[in-house]
Formats: C-alpha cells, structure tokens, sequence
C-alpha cells in the first residue's frame, strides 16, 4: 500500500525519530524532487533508501538514488528495494 505522507510529513515523521535533515539536506531533496519530477511516494522511498544506505541523510547520493528509481521505472516500495539490493545498495 502507498503511503499518502506528503514528503515535508514523511521528514517530520523521521525527525522525531532523531534523524536530523539539516537546511542543505532539505534543499537536496526539493532539487532531486524537482530535477527528477517524482511524487512524494518516490521522495520518500528514496529517503529511506539513502538513510539505510548512508546511515544519516547524503544529498548527492539521495539524488543519485532518486535518479535511479527514475530511470529504472519504479513504481513501488518493494521495487525499488529490490533494485538496491541488486545493485548492493543496501
């Protein structure tokens, strides 16, 4: 099931976790947003995706990952999960 969390809830979300997305890491995700014309459901999983990569949020490699999914067509969660495993993401 998609998550109907726009991308500004999903970091609200993860920052009460203790995830800190300072002033840059925000400017990342609106360029990578905007360069690539994902929704917010691709945002987010990029997001997850860089954070359990990186361990802390790294805007070139949010972008890169976002790039990806773009490019390789994904539409869902699961997906892009496999993708990242096959490619020895995560």
């Amino acid at each position: 099931m998609k998550s109907t969390l726009s991308t500004e809830e999903y970091i609200q979300q993860l920052s009460a976790k203790g995830f800190v997305f300072r002033e840059d890491s925000l400017g990342f995700i609106e360029f990578g947003k905007h360069y690539t014309a994902s929704s917010d459901y691709l945002v987010n999983i990029a997001i997850e995706l860089t954070l359990k990569a990186q361990k802390q949020f790294d805007g070139s490699f949010f972008v890169s990952i976002l790039e990806m999914i773009q490019t390789e067509s994904i539409q869902t969660k699961s997906a892009a999960f496999q993708l990242a495993k096959k490619k020895k993401i995560i």
